[in-house]
């Protein structure tokens, strides 16, 4: 396994890591979520990345589980607080109480003291940065959190936030977790170069685009039985890369992959690893060989020819436009 710095902070975490999101408490048995962590561990990943929603509450819970009797100390752990955990007004966002709170109920379920990297899972529009920023940094400063990071945030959000926090003397962000792959580069516009003259390192998810890079979804045919297309939650976040076009191209991408040796996740998985400013890629499995499969890519550097064959391939089918950063119902 292959080891990074994130961001300029201190903290190093695995190149790869594993993910829980959609897979965990729902979309598979805890049994199966289990061996799937310990493959993780076993590929000398040691960074695992979840969130309070996820199965609303369920995946840390299981995540949690299934890492006890680990060295604590060997691990990071990262988690997330944003989204609506409950009927009630104060049950959401980025105010005090809800991160207060949410880092709370996140340990708990996690069987855990201390969690190496929280994040705000978006930007609230709704409560004071100040607030929320002072909110984490006393997290930090209780030793609950050892850092804070973001996720899906604009380039103007993160800058603001990194701007408050040298004029109030709080702990900064080191770092964000955004959407990236071959086919959804919307970050590298404005994000990224934010990002690096704050010192961010970037988490990405999706690297291999929900599984469409794998190169299992094919034109003009039905999605294979109980993929992620099929599943009622992940088909919603798929179905912007189930374009015919879309899935030829990526059909081209073939023979680029097994001319260097690698499967298809290898290769998306290893072209999302070549941009320096990326500090881990999330992995997400439903099986213990896809986790060992996507591993493989840790330490893999693709050579400048391939790196301009697949841009020729995929041409405009990659999305590009930086107002993709956030969901619509996020923007203010």
């Amino acid at each position: 396994m292959e080891f990074r710095h994130l961001g300029s902070s201190g903290l190093v975490v695995s190149a790869i890591a594993y993910g829980n999101w959609i897979t965990h408490g729902s979309q598979i048995e805890e049994e199966s979520a289990t061996a799937c962590v310990h493959a993780a561990l076993g590929e000398g990943i040691t960074t695992f990345d979840t969130a309070d929603v996820y199965a609303q509450g369920r995946a840390e819970e299981v995540l949690g589980r299934a890492l006890k009797g680990e060295r604590r100390d060997g691990l990071e752990i990262l988690s997330k607080v944003y989204w609506p955990m409950g009927p009630g007004k104060n049950d959401r966002g980025l105010s005090r109480k809800h991160i207060v709170r949410g880092c709370e109920d996140s340990l708990r379920r996690l069987g855990t003291d201390y969690l190496d990297l929280y994040q705000a899972h978006r930007f609230d529009y709704e409560t004071p940065l100040e607030e929320t920023l002072r909110a984490f940094d006393d997290l930090v400063r209780q030793g609950k959190v050892c850092y804070i990071g973001v996720s899906e945030w604009r380039a103007e959000e993160i800058e603001r936030a990194l701007e408050l926090a040298r004029e109030m003397g709080l702990d900064r962000i080191v770092s964000n977790q955004p959407q990236y792959s071959m086919l959804w580069r919307a970050i590298e516009p404005e994000v990224v170069p934010a990002s690096r003259r704050g010192g961010l390192g970037q988490i990405v998810f999706s690297p291999i685009a929900q599984g469409v890079l794998t190169g299992k979804y094919r034109p003009g045919q039905d999605a294979p039985a109980g993929s992620r297309a099929t599943d009622e939650t992940g088909g919603r976040f798929i179905s912007r890369f189930l374009e015919d076009d879309v899935l030829e191209r990526v059909q081209r991408l073939q023979p680029l992959a097994a001319e260097a040796g690698l499967s298809m996740g290898q290769l998306a998985v290893a072209w999302v690893l070549q941009n320096d400013d990326v500090s881990s890629a999330i992995i997400g499995a439903s099986r213990p060989e896809q986790v060992r499969d996507n591993a493989a890519a840790a330490g893999v550097r693709l050579d400048d020819d391939l790196m301009r064959s697949i841009d020729e391939i995929l041409g405009d089918a990659v999305r590009r436009d930086p107002s993709l950063t956030v969901s619509p119902a996020q923007r203010p």
